[in-house]
């Protein structure tokens, strides 16, 4: 298996799929691999050194290479493969929706309805995911020096403040950063008042 890939980027092109393919070229030979849009954004400009974590799908009429730009999402990738359903496609999508930190924190905390917000992913998928994930992501995120996001509404509400926010209009990620914001300025971190909660987000997202 190849465990990374370490050369200079060469090309970047964006299928008519969605999808995201890099060349990055090791000695002459140009390794095609296949991305998640985001990552583009943190990789250098073609012609720059470029390292990129790598794992080789195969199948016998198929060999897929998928890039990522650290170890921690390729090994996060690897795991959710190995969910029976969740097959290489997902597993991108899900990286590329939610990010690492906030796909492996919606895991630890079982939040299904955050997993669930990925194209293709239903309530039954993520709940699969949380069952077969959750201890070994939070023994994973112990060992790997991910450090999990701290503030935030404790799980008893979180899915209810989350809920009334995406309805008032609010995107996912301006969510997640009042919620982190509130819960580390705020006395409201060990609390299940709903309303509070809510009342504090707006207030930070109408600053």
């Amino acid at each position: 298996m190849i465990g990374y890939v370490k050369g200079f980027l060469a090309d970047s092109q964006r299928l008519p799929t969605g999808r995201v393919i890099l060349t990055v070229d090791v000695g002459g030979v140009g390794y095609d691999m296949q991305v998640n849009p985001s990552t583009l954004s943190d990789l250098p400009p073609v012609g720059n050194p470029v390292k990129m974590f790598t794992h080789l799908q195969s199948r016998e009429d198929l060999q897929v290479l998928f890039g990522f730009c650290t170890k921690a999402e390729r090994d996060v990738f690897r795991l959710l493969i190995a969910v029976s359903g969740i097959g290489p496609q997902m597993g991108m999508a899900l990286l590329d929706t939610l990010g690492i930190n906030e796909l492996v924190q919606a895991v630890v905390n079982a939040n299904a309805r955050v997993l669930a917000r990925t194209p293709g992913v239903g309530n039954k998928t993520a709940e699969r995911i949380i069952l077969e994930l959750k201890t070994k992501l939070s023994d994973w995120r112990q060992h790997s020096g991910i450090v999990a996001p701290t503030g935030g509404p404790v799980s008893a509400v979180q899915e209810d403040v989350e809920m009334m926010l995406m309805a008032l209009g609010y995107s996912n990620s301006e969510i997640s950063q009042a919620l982190v914001a509130v819960g580390s300025t705020t006395t409201l971190n060990k609390s299940e008042d709903t309303e509070a909660w809510i009342r504090e987000a707006i207030a930070w997202l109408s600053r």
